[in-house]
């Protein structure tokens, strides 16, 4: 556990991956996958199949839709159309994954703020939060192209906090996926992995390095500084 976080002290801020930790994405992506599937005469995937690759966006997609890798030819075709089928109906079934409402509430009850660092495009990204009433909620939120990198590197969590005016080492990361550990460990905060998110078969979260591990939001009040019995939660 980062040093300056030690004893239960609240954090600066709270930053969070989108698809797999902080919003249950998968059954939107997937319906979205699955239309583009049709259009192409095949036949529907179960959600289940495709919920590992989610936290990989549309590269992770199309390769367990269609096998495609980023360099072929077709990737260049279905990309798009697959971007603008999910934009279509993106808040459809997407919500917070449980207990993380009763997790977002404590945080501004405490005036601890939180954010958004995710490798998603700003232009699915804004009207996603928008939709799920979380936009305004956020004190920051970086968007996959919102500066000229993205995660594994560390600059976006970096530009978060500065805009938030958090010191990384007395903040959270929380992420589903390698890129988010290695880019939180970059910056210097603490990081945490979601258990509950899009880890698939062949993911190895311990050896990540990570500072801990999450199996549901609500373990994330261990790390919040949140008083003994203070703290109630649906998930």
């Amino acid at each position: 556990m980062n040093s300056s976080l030690a004893g239960n002290a609240p954090p600066d801020c709270v930053l969070f991956d989108l698809d797999g930790t902080l919003l249950d994405t998968a059954p939107d992506m997937t319906a979205a996958l699955n239309r583009l599937r049709r259009e192409r005469d095949l036949s529907d995937l179960p959600v289940e199949a495709i919920r590992p690759t989610v936290s990989h966006g549309s590269p992770g997609m199309l390769k367990a839709g269609f096998g495609l890798s980023s360099d072929d030819p077709l990737y260049a075709e279905l990309n798009p159309r697959f971007l603008a089928l999910y934009r279509e109906a993106i808040a459809i079934e997407t919500a917070p994954f449980s207990g993380m409402a009763d997790v977002l509430d404590y945080l501004e009850a405490s005036a601890i703020r939180w954010g958004v660092v995710t490798n998603k495009p700003g232009w699915l990204t804004e009207p996603l939060l928008k939709a799920l009433n979380l936009w305004a909620r956020a004190a920051c939120v970086v968007s996959g192209d919102t500066l000229s990198t993205r995660k594994p590197d560390p600059e976006p969590l970096l530009y978060a906090c500065a805009r938030i005016g958090a010191a990384p080492g007395r903040s959270l990361y929380v992420g589903d996926a390698e890129r988010d550990i290695l880019a939180g460990k970059q910056a210097g905060m603490t990081t945490l992995v979601a258990g509950f998110g899009y880890l698939g078969a062949e993911d190895r979260p311990e050896t990540w390095g990570a500072d801990g591990f999450l199996r549901r939001p609500a373990d994330l009040f261990a790390w919040l500084g949140a008083p003994a019995g203070a703290v109630t939660w649906n998930g």
